[in-house]
């Protein structure tokens, strides 16, 4: 019996080359077990799969008998393709086709294509038996279903290599983009931290020497330098944010957690925030909630017109899930916006207590955060009265 592994074959198919590459560097494993399953469908007692490519028959893997006790002959897979279904030969000694074989164990022979959805031929099954088999229609069926389970195997990891192309060049896209929104963002807050300088030193210094006009353009000139920076920022969040998933999880009690970041705001004394003084989070990114909980209080903070701006955080643990309340007394939201503050860059046409108006960057950023943790936000509210944000993050025990 030959050992080589490749023969020359004359066939007129050329499958694309992906399939080769995928039956060359796929494990062994699932094609084993479909062997198996063709081998003991027909009562015999080997299999192999046969891959013809350019020309030259290799064996992918085999069962039974390992890949140099496979027959050589080209008749073998020949004879297959010309059949174009399952070829089974009860008696290889009875077959004229099959003299010039010299493999005395063999006396059955079954050879089943694996053709493509797009026609092509990719090579086939091969069943050895020593005794002779004659198969039954539905063991003829049996063997179809099986090779179509190759093709569909090969169709899969083909499939799932497409989608892991397409994902390395959509993170590699998001990475240039988070680079290039971080170079552009760090270049611009040099100059604009002058101009506002600037511009507040010029209106101090020159108090009662400019007309109505002047102190108008002045005004849009400060204002409008302070939204421009409120986007860089918002920008840089946003983009940081992956960062911020990178981060470990940990444990922690919520009357710490909650001390430390409403210092940030509660400095002024017109800020009242009410929080969870009982509590612990197991195994929960600290990072990223932390820059939820803050995008959430500065909006209830900066849209509020209200003498005293009241933040109240509710927390109640859940069997599948942490729950979060935060409800303000700010200037609400209409209810047919409900789902667009979510969307990056929409805003309510709004100025903040500042004047300035909004980034559409913070809920955005919010939500971004929320899905990677495995939860999500809604929002109730009345214009005046102030909203309601509930939002949920997942427990991971």
């Amino acid at each position: 019996m030959p050992n080589s592994d490749t023969q020359n074959l004359d066939t007129s198919f050329s499958p694309a080359p992906e399939e080769y590459s995928i039956l060359k560097s796929a494990p062994n494993k699932e094609f084993s077990d479909i062997l198996y399953l063709c081998a003991h469908s027909c009562g015999a007692q080997n299999a192999a799969l046969m891959i013809v490519e350019k020309g030259k028959s290799w064996v992918k893997t085999t069962y039974g008998l390992s890949k140099e006790e496979v027959p050589k002959e080209d008749v073998f897979w020949r004879a297959t393709y010309q059949q174009k279904g399952v070829l089974a030969i009860k008696d290889i000694n009875k077959d004229e086709r099959f003299q010039e074989v010299q493999n005395p164990w063999i006396s059955s022979f079954i050879g089943v294509p694996l053709v493509t959805k797009n026609g092509d031929t990719l090579g086939i099954i091969g069943v050895f038996n020593e005794k002779q088999i004659e198969l039954s229609e539905p063991q003829i069926k049996s063997l179809h279903i099986l090779a179509k389970q190759v093709i569909n195997l090969v169709t899969f990891i083909k499939q799932n290599n497409q989608y892991l192309r397409v994902q390395h060049q959509l993170e590699q896209k998001y990475r240039d983009l988070e680079k290039f929104a971080s170079v552009v963002s760090h270049d611009l807050k040099s100059p604009l931290a002058n101009i506002i300088s600037l511009t507040d030193l010029l209106r101090e210094e020159n108090q009662g020497n400019f007309n109505d006009d002047t102190r108008e353009y002045i005004n849009y000139l400060s204002q409008a330098s302070h939204s421009l920076r409120s986007y860089v920022d918002g920008l840089l969040i946003f983009y940081r944010t992956e960062h911020l998933l990178d981060k470990e999880e940990e444990d922690f009690e919520l009357e710490g957690f909650f001390k430390q970041l409403t210092n940030l705001y509660t400095v002024n004394p017109k800020v009242i925030i009410s929080y969870p003084t009982r509590g612990r989070l197991e195994q929960v990114n600290k990072s990223a909630l932390s820059q939820i909980f803050m995008n959430l209080i500065s909006n209830a903070i900066k849209y509020n017109y209200k003498e005293v701006c009241h933040v109240d955080i509710r927390f109640e643990p859940g069997e599948n899930y942490y729950h979060f309340e935060v409800k303000d007394n700010g200037n609400g939201i209409p209810s047919d916006k409900f789902q667009e503050i979510f969307e990056l860059f929409t805003t309510l046409d709004q100025n903040d207590r500042e004047g300035n108006p909004g980034s559409g960057i913070g809920l955005a950023t919010v939500k971004k955060l929320l899905e990677h943790m495995g939860g999500d936000i809604k929002i109730s509210s009345e214009p005046g009265i102030g909203s309601n944000f509930k939002f949920k993050i997942k427990r991971s025990c």
